[in-house]
């Protein structure tokens, strides 16, 4: 009868941890330990299963072609052994434990306001943590386990990645208060043009999705707008000041009713997000993550649970 190696859980998260950080002591920092025990645990480690997992005459080290697959398979064990405990909170009937959240910063702003009182009131024992994040690197450390879900725009159909719909948000243009576009009662799709519009800068899903909305070629074009800004503030700011036009999120007009005569809304079908909620297809942690997903919902206006509209591609 064969024996499997001795291996131990920890002996995998530091493993993890190194391909995650590259770098001995960060990978230690984050695992609580010194530098000296996380590499004594990574040798016995290599010493146990008889190869190599670190390229150690690298900077940053990096894993070679058999650790690629050891590391691999590691994550998929650690996820396993986690659903242990979750199986065991998911009989409590009290939620509690942490979770950590990456949001985009196009959604984070506008978003965690309307539903985070009400959610840790109602959940006093979740201890949640809220990161913004651009979508790749959502994506990036939702895969690596770095953070448990994040919360962007979708569909993006990425392999080892769920996407649970949250909440389906319209976009509205704002314009200076004498632009002839005001003449429309409802604004077509394809009528801003490219040259006024105010845009996030490269590397926000927001900002393909507003060049889909002016029927702009996003991924052959190389003409740039003349306003750029990693910030939807900045452009309001400079719409109000009569530089051009912007889109925003529909959610960004909760309490303006002081500026929704500069806001015009999109003829039928309106262009619209899908804002979902996307983890890891070991889904970990599910009674925390069906009471954000609960909070959320019961917090956006019930016009945006259903699904309508014209639903642009984040990508």
């Amino acid at each position: 009868m064969s024996t499997l190696p001795n291996i131990s859980l920890t002996q995998l998260e530091y493993a993890v941890a190194l391909d995650t950080y590259r770098n001995f002591n960060q990978a230690a920092r984050s695992c609580l330990v010194t530098q000296p025990t996380l590499s004594m645990q990574v040798q016995k480690l290599e010493d146990t299963l008889g190869v190599i997992i670190f390229d150690r005459s690298r900077s940053p080290v990096v894993p070679t072609p058999i650790g690629e697959k050891i590391i691999e398979q590691a994550r998929l064990v650690l996820r396993e052994s986690l659903m242990i405990k979750d199986i065991a909170e998911s009989d409590q009937s009290e939620v509690s434990g942490d979770i950590k959240l990456g949001i985009l910063p196009t959604i984070a702003p506008y978003l965690v306001p309307l539903f985070l009182k009400e959610f840790m009131a109602s959940f006093p024992k979740v201890n949640l943590s809220i990161n913004e994040l651009q979508t790749d690197q959502i994506l990036d450390m939702v895969a690596r386990d770095q953070i448990d879900a994040g919360i962007l725009a979708t569909p993006l159909s990425r392999q080892g990645i769920n996407e649970l719909p949250l909440y389906y948000e319209p976009f509205v243009a704002y314009l200076p208060a004498d632009h002839p576009l005001n003449a429309f009662d409802k604004l077509p799709m394809g009528e801003i043009p490219f040259e006024e519009l105010l845009l996030l800068e490269e590397g926000h899903c927001f900002r393909n999705q507003a060049l889909q909305i002016c029927a702009h070629d996003v991924v052959h074009s190389r003409h740039q707008a003349s306003f750029v800004s990693g910030s939807l503030e900045m452009l309001l700011k400079l719409a109000e000041q009569g530089f051009g036009i912007t889109l925003l999120p529909e959610l960004m007009l909760v309490g303006w009713e002081k500026r929704l005569d500069k806001v015009k809304s999109f003829a039928e079908p309106v262009p619209t997000r899908e804002i979902s909620l996307v983890y890891s297809r070991t889904y970990l942690k599910r009674s925390i993550m069906d009471a954000v997903t609960e909070s959320i919902r019961k917090s956006v206006p019930k016009s945006m649970l259903k699904k309508s509209g014209s639903v642009l591609k984040p990508i």
